[in-house]
């Protein structure tokens, strides 16, 4: 990671109020993609790096019950004003992490969504974050984020490498399985960002 935890949050912390006006069409076509491979009647739903919360509000609508978690309070401070001003009496906003998910014991997690967070994770802790999701053992894991799949244009990068990590799109795919996960979609939005889909895999290294 190259830059702490608390750098990360209080970069969003600035960034928060101006968020959800500063986005690419990629980004926009990742989150809906993302959208539509976790949308399912009556799950439990978690956003991990839920940010002002647009993918969690998406998902409510047909969800049982929707935790988004974030390391940023000023990103979340945006989310649960979006979710009073929207009448979302089913999505709870938190403090959490890829680290330390923060689900109340008593819940039992269906779908795992995140959208655009886990590039700023290096390989190992993505990895380490892969697995600390699978232990959840939920029945689906969608990962929307900046990743390769090919060589990334050094003239045109995606991402901001001062800040961000991203790993390969087969990286990735083996954290998946590693993980107990089968992958089941995989969807290029950008030759650097894209959307992967894993189901559990019962009997699998993560199961």
């Amino acid at each position: 990671m190259k830059k702490s935890l608390d750098e990360h949050a209080a970069r969003f912390d600035e960034l928060a109020a101006e968020y959800d006006g500063d986005h690419s069409t990629e980004y926009r076509a990742c989150a809906d993609l993302v959208v539509t491979h976790a949308e399912e009647d009556g799950a439990v739903v978690l956003d991990l790096g839920t940010g002002t919360g647009a993918i969690a509000l998406a998902l409510a609508p047909t969800a049982a019950r929707v935790l988004g978690r974030d390391i940023s309070e000023g990103m979340l401070e945006q989310a649960r004003a979006k979710a009073d001003e929207g009448g979302s009496d089913n999505v709870e906003f938190d403090v959490g992490s890829f680290r330390d998910p923060n689900v109340p014991e008593d819940v039992d997690v269906d779908v795992v969504v995140s959208n655009f967070a886990m590039h700023h994770l290096d390989d190992e802790a993505k990895r380490a974050a892969i697995q600390t999701i699978a232990d959840l053992e939920p029945d689906r894991f969608v990962l929307g984020d900046v990743m390769f799949f090919g060589e990334p244009d050094p003239d045109e990068p995606f991402y901001s490498p001062e800040v961000d990590d991203p790993a390969t799109v087969g990286m990735l795919a083996d954290a998946f399985t590693d993980a107990g996960f089968a992958l089941t979609a995989v969807e290029c939005v950008h030759d650097q960002v894209g959307v992967l889909v894993g189901e559990r895999a019962i009997g699998g290294n993560g199961a």
